[in-house]
């Protein structure tokens, strides 16, 4: 895009020269640290600090433009006035991913969004040049800085779209312009401002007007909330699911059966932590088409990942052969069900964020482990009014689990103590204020055939303990 491009975009008013009007930008970043030459550079006014102080420094490193939210007096190089440099980023985000001829599959929900999300990448790489949003860039700020890496050599784009309240998911889904809206559950984020499950779904859902005339909604049809979704502004609907039998619901009104599962797997087999087996199957027009697959990632909810891949896939024309070579290689990234083994121990780093449904789910995979086991928990976050139940019901969890030694700190982690005293009588727990002396007492702990899994949310810092263990 040019800079007479880019400023028509967000309604911006041009200040340069007419010949670097004619000028392409080469990326947008927001970090200063990061322009490089030709970028065009977007400054955001965080808490501490507003980026409207790096304009000058981005000049002298080779950028090209800046925006900016206030006329600059002597300017360095060229830059563009707007009203809100967060606000035109958005538009010139959407306006770029309407010139682009390239399939956009959106990746929204609850839990395991970016597990999903590399789980899609993965089996779309086997025939298609893919981008996918990399680290946690998929809010309003991030994930127009994703869709801005959109080159000419991609032909399909996997974006993980992240939101806490209502209204956001309307303004991700118009910047990216979805093919396909892959959702894969609807859990207990953010309730501090979305309330319930149901307000969850109606944020969740907010993607469907902006979809694509063709597009496609791919749904878990094991999810209660989920399943029996019919309206997506008159675009086909996709479901997916363990086993073939649509989910039976039990509603005020009696009995209700959910949507039929056009991909489902049966036969789901647990590995340990080596992974999962299942049998995938893809029914259509022309019959049903089946094949085995081996995923490299401990848990039964890992399955969920590969259906949703797979219909995805199966949306954009792969064999089964292709499909299951993506599922068969996808790889772990850092702090989502990431095994490390150093020194004969073992650890479950999945430290990058938690809620009830993901805590209880990798509590069941630090459960298949040999030796003993020991999981170090910490305090979920947003969580609304039920926020101590959430937790207790964590600890209620580990009944039946085999697990030796439950490390916990944080305030709230006190709910998960009693929940796990109440129904386990020989697990061995132990609670400490600070992560310091929570990891100074696990170094000590720990001995050679150990698994360990570490898990909190985000604010937790829980990886600063993953780091000690690996040190």
């Amino acid at each position: 895009m040019t800079l007479e491009q880019i400023a028509a975009a967000c309604g911006g008013t041009y200040y340069g020269s007419e010949a670097d009007k004619k000028r392409s930008a080469a990326g947008v970043v927001t970090d200063s640290r990061l322009v490089e030459k030709d970028f065009l550079f977007v400054p955001i006014k965080g808490a501490r600090v507003d980026g409207h102080s790096f304009i000058p420094e981005v000049f002298s490193k080779g950028a090209l433009a800046a925006l900016s939210e206030q006329r600059i007096e002597q300017p360095a190089g060229p830059y563009i006035l707007v009203e809100s440099a967060e606000e035109a980023m958005k538009k010139i985000a959407a306006y770029y991913r309407r010139t682009l001829d390239i399939k956009v599959v959106g990746v929204i929900g609850s839990v395991g969004k970016t597990s999903t999300k590399e789980m899609i990448a993965s089996v779309l790489s086997q025939k298609y040049c893919v981008l996918k949003t990399e680290g946690n860039l998929n809010n309003e700020i991030g994930l127009p800085l994703t869709i801005f890496k959109i080159k000419k050599e991609h032909e399909v784009a996997v974006l993980e779209m992240g939101i806490s309240d209502f209204g956001e998911m309307h303004r991700l889904a118009e910047m990216a312009k979805p093919d396909i809206c892959v959702i894969t559950n609807i859990g207990y984020s953010h309730l501090e401002r979305l309330i319930s499950r149901d307000g969850i779904l109606k944020a969740k859902t907010e993607c469907f007007s902006h979809m694509t005339e063709n597009g496609i909604a791919v749904l878990n049809g094991d999810d209660d909330k989920l399943c029996n979704i019919t309206d997506v502004d008159g675009r086909p609907v996709l479901f997916y699911g363990t086993e073939k039998e649509p989910l039976l619901l039990d509603t005020l009104e009696g009995q209700k059966r959910g949507a039929k599962k056009r991909i489902y797997a049966t036969g789901i087999t647990e590995l340990g932590l080596t992974g999962t087996g299942a049998v995938i199957h893809i029914t259509g027009d022309a019959g049903e088409e089946t094949f085995s697959v081996e995923i490299p990632i401990a848990g039964r909810h890992n399955v969920y990942n590969a259906l949703a891949a797979v219909s995805a896939g199966t949306a954009l024309g792969l064999t089964a052969e292709e499909m299951k070579r993506g599922i068969e290689s996808v790889q772990t990234i850092a702090g989502r069900n990431n095994l490390i083994r150093k020194d004969g121990i073992t650890i479950i780093d999945d430290c990058y964020n938690a809620n009830p449904v993901s805590m209880k789910a990798s509590l069941d995979v630090l459960s298949k482990a040999s030796g003993r086991k020991i999981a170090v928990l910490g305090d979920m976050g947003e969580l609304g009014e039920d926020t101590k139940k959430l937790h207790y019901e964590v600890g209620a969890h580990f009944k039946g689990k085999g697990i030796d030694l439950l490390y916990c700190t944080g305030e709230l982690s006190k709910e998960i103590m009693a929940g796990a005293k109440e129904t386990d009588g020989h697990i061995r727990i132990s609670r400490f204020e600070t992560k310091e002396a929570l990891s100074e007492a696990l170094l000590k702990e720990i001995k050679e055939g150990d698994t360990i899994l570490i898990k909190a949310s985000h604010f937790m810092e829980f990886p600063e303990i993953v780091k000690k263990l690996q040190a």
